[in-house]
């Protein structure tokens, strides 16, 4: 059972990186959705800027896709060190992150934070907006 949902797993990301890679979310028409709750209030969620991100990523660029969604681009940097510590590899120095991150408190501040940060219109708040 594992091995069918690690397969499926890895199909689908090889799926997606070849989407990403080949297709623009940036362009006219594009097969990738529009962000619905941004085109109904014109405020940006928690993912938008999350296609256009990975769409960074796809072709190499950092940068740009860390100022699409600088918290799920975090996130996606740090997952390594979370997969290898579920793992079973589990060094001192990563214990107190692991603490943080495993406390939903922690999630229940830090989303709905964010979520207000990225629509404020002042800077340093018009940076955690997608590009």
């Amino acid at each position: 059972m594992q091995i069918a949902v690690l397969t499926t797993a890895a199909l689908a990301a090889v799926v997606g990186f070849w989407l990403l890679r080949n297709f623009d979310p940036n362009a006219a028409g594009s097969l990738f959705p529009k962000c619905m709750f941004h085109a109904l209030t014109g405020w940006y969620c928690i993912g938008c800027g999350m296609t256009r991100a990975l769409h960074a990523l796809a072709h190499g660029d950092v940068p740009g896709a860390f100022s699409m969604n600088p918290l799920a681009m975090t996130m996606l940097a740090i997952s390594p060190l979370l997969g290898a510590w579920k793992l079973g590899w589990q060094p001192k120095w990563l214990r107190p992150l692991i603490v943080v991150l495993a406390e939903p408190k922690f999630w229940l501040v830090l989303l709905p934070l964010y979520w207000i940060a990225r629509n404020l219109p002042w800077f340093p708040f018009t940076l955690l907006a997608p590009g």
